[in-house]
C-alpha cells in the first residue's frame, strides 16, 4: 500500500484537482488538515506538507510518492526518481524558473558580470552556492523566506528566485540575467 505526500501551499489546489481529475479525490477534515485519504484499497497514507520538504521525506523512505517541483529536489539534491513532469504550476500550464535577477538599473547584464563578494537572498542557498560556484564567482549567499525581491539593493545585489510569469519580478523593478533552472511540478 502507498504512502503519498502532496504539496501544501501554491500547488496544493492544482494537484488536488488532478487527482479528483483522476477519480482519486483527496479527503481532510478542513484546510488546515495535513493528514488526507484517498478512498482507494492502494493508498494507505496521503499528507499535505510544504514542497521543500517532500525530497527528503521520500529519500528517506518515510513515503513511496511525492509531488514537489524539480526546484526542491534539485536544492536538496534527495536521492529520488522522477516519474515524470506534471504539466502545473501555480497559476499557469507552463514552467516555473529559477532565475538570477538583479535591479532594472544594474549594469551587469549577466551573472558572469557580477563582482566576487555578491551579496545573494535566495531560498535556494545550496542550489544558488552550486551555480554560484560553478562559475567561479564567490558569493556571499543569504537564505531568504521570501520576498526576495524586496531585498535588492539594500539587503542583496542581486536574487535568485521562483518566477512564473515574471509579473512579481518586473513590479519590482528587477529583471532576470539568467535562468538557472526550468522546473515543473
Amino acid at each position: 500500500m502507498l504512502r503519498i505526500v502532496l504539496p501544501k501551499g501554491s500547488l496544493e489546489k492544482a494537484t488536488f484537482d488532478l487527482f479528483e481529475a483522476a477519480d482519486l479525490p483527496i479527503r481532510r477534515s478542513s484546510n488546515v488538515d495535513y493528514k488526507a485519504s484517498i478512498d482507494d484499497p492502494r493508498i494507505l497514507d496521503v499528507r499535505i506538507l510544504r514542497p521543500q520538504e517532500i525530497p527528503q521525506y521520500v529519500a528517506e523512505g518515510l513515503f513511496d510518492i511525492g509531488i514537489t517541483g524539480r526546484d526542491w529536489v534539485e536544492e536538496t539534491q534527495s536521492n529520488v526518481h522522477s516519474l515524470g513532469e506534471l504539466k502545473y504550476s501555480k497559476a499557469t500550464s507552463d514552467p516555473v524558473k529559477v532565475v538570477v535577477a538583479v535591479a532594472q538599473d544594474s549594469a551587469a547584464q549577466s551573472v558572469a558580470d557580477l563582482p566576487h563578494g555578491v551579496r545573494v537572498s535566495s531560498e535556494y542557498p545550496s542550489l544558488t552556492e552550486r551555480y554560484f560556484a560553478e562559475r567561479g564567482i564567490q558569493a556571499d549567499i543569504r537564505l531568504s523566506y521570501g520576498a526576495s525581491e524586496a531585498k535588492i539593493p539594500d539587503i542583496a545585489d542581486c536574487i535568485v528566485d521562483i518566477t512564473e510569469t515574471g509579473r512579481a519580478l518586473r513590479a519590482a523593478g528587477l529583471r532576470v540575467i539568467d535562468t538557472m533552472l526550468v522546473s515543473y511540478t
